[in-house]
């Protein structure tokens, strides 16, 4: 048997995801060489199994529903989605799950590729099989861990031996199934909800906790619940699973509230961190775990080894991991060159927004967009706060965008400092406001001086106006 081949770079990133891609990228940028270590597409779930596919299956009924919310428009709608040509759009935005154009991307940035199985070997140290031997790599300053996560299967009376989807076989099926069960009402199982409904499938969604979207406001949840019932899913609440079966039509899950049929089961009820079989165990880290890190990403205890995106646990979100990424990159270079690294709030080198600034968008009918500390997160900070709310379809610009607009914005807002700790909107296209939400709670814009972005009228914008007016009252 040959020798593994050996070579030397200043990092070394295992995972070629979105994460792995930005890290590399800065490190690069920075004068650094870096390999990045793929055993499946480059470009990593996002990419081709979850934020791009999903978004895709989802945007053909969130514009049909907002062309049939406004008079005179919707007299022009006159059939029903095409579901082959969503699947080919689909298919279209994952480029066919053909990797070739982000591998010219990291080839014309610089940055190496290896594919293959990447294991850590010790400090610094990268052993990759790539079917065709190994290659043993060195990192004279960071190993990046950039693995992501991977869908949570509860342990489950018979749930390993139906074949169950995940949301990978969701985001990627060729065909809608005429009943689809869906175990979780977490992002993941509200959006296939809405978007198999939409596309044909009659649709079972079913939790254990009583209200969906657990962690953002209630009226998020509640919103969301009475849509998707509208819509005709049927939505079912303290409902726990107890076993899992296949039979002759189809899958049938055992549960509190009776046996449910579908002929697929999506699983959709969190991840676990991609941890178990890249040799953490030889760097004193117990495998399977997420890799507990500090602001800039570095793993705790071990100044040499970093871990950005999902695979730490912090922000499981596409746009924080890569983040978290660009905030780890700079220390990285930073640290080579001998540099200090601030670890102050806000520094070019830390990951803040994830304790207090994290957007996020749930696309459903009505979308949900949020940012910063939900009510319950400021009560339990302890922080002094008050809570405003305030109808969006009674702002003009509103109405104008539907026919009957229904939405609400809530804003936590910090009473001793008088600044927005966080914001959530729900209702018709409200991702497009997101983006102030995060400006004004990132910069801790005082309320006083909020009061002066005049938004233009007649934008839904105003709501912006009508939530600070009922402020000061």
């Amino acid at each position: 048997m040959s020798s593994a081949v050996e070579r030397t770079y200043d990092v070394v990133v295992l995972g070629a995801g979105s994460t792995g891609e930005n890290l590399a990228d800065i490190a690069v940028r920075g004068g650094l060489t870096a390999v990045l270590v793929e055993s499946e597409l480059v470009g990593g779930e996002c990419s081709y199994w979850a934020c791009m596919p999903s978004k895709a299956l989802l945007r053909g009924t969130e514009a049909l529903v907002e062309a049939r919310a406004v008079d005179g428009a919707a007299q022009a709608v006159t059939g029903e989605q095409d579901v082959d040509a969503t699947l080919a759009r689909r298919n279209r935005f994952t480029s066919n799950w053909d990797d070739s154009g982000q591998v010219t991307w990291v080839d014309g940035a610089g940055i190496h590729l290896i594919r293959g199985t990447g294991r850590l070997a010790g400090e610094r140290t990268v052993v990759v099989d790539t079917g065709a031997g190994e290659v043993r790599l060195t990192a004279r300053h960071a190993v990046a861990v950039c693995t992501g996560s991977e869908a949570a299967v509860p342990p489950v009376d018979g749930l390993d031996a139906i074949d169950a989807w995940t949301p990978r076989e969701a985001t990627s099926a060729k065909e809608a199934p005429a009943r689809l069960l869906i175990l979780g009402g977490g992002y993941v199982g509200c959006e296939m909800a809405t978007a198999w409904q939409a596309l044909g499938s009659q649709v079972t969604l079913f939790q254990r906790g009583e209200r969906l979207l657990d962690g953002l406001e209630p009226a998020a949840g509640e919103a969301v619940a009475a849509s998707l019932r509208a819509r005709g899913v049927e939505v079912r609440l303290g409902c726990e699973i107890t076993a899992a079966r296949r039979d002759g039509e189809g899958v049938v899950a055992t549960t509190s509230h009776g046996d449910l049929r579908g002929d697929e089961l999506l699983v959709a009820v969190g991840r676990r961190a991609r941890t178990s079989d890249i040799g953490v165990d030889t760097v004193g880290l117990e495998p399977g775990e997420y890799l507990e890190v500090d602001d800039t990403m570095q793993v705790d205890g071990i100044p040499w080894l970093y871990a950005a995106g999902d695979v730490n646990g912090r922000r499981q979100l596409t746009h924080m991991g890569k983040y978290q990424a660009r905030q780890a990159g700079a220390a990285i270079v930073a640290r080579a060159r001998g540099e200090e690294v601030s670890t102050a709030d806000w520094s070019p080198f830390v990951a803040t927004a994830d304790h207090a600034a994290t957007p996020s968008v749930v696309f459903t009918s009505p979308q949900i967009a949020s940012v910063g500390r939900t009510v319950a997160e400021a009560e339990e900070a302890g922080l002094p706060h008050r809570v405003v709310e305030y109808p969006i379809g009674d702002v003009a610009g509103a109405s104008l965008f539907a026919d009957g607009y229904t939405g609400t914005a809530i804003a936590v807002v910090d009473t001793e400092r008088e600044v927005l700790l966080g914001m959530t909107f729900i209702g018709p296209a409200v991702a497009e406001l997101l983006q102030a939400a995060t400006i004004a709670v990132v910069g801790e814009v005082p309320i006083s001086r909020l009061w002066h972005a005049v938004p233009a009228y007649p934008t839904v914008n105003e709501i912006w106006l009508r939530l600070l007016e009922t402020y000061r009252g």
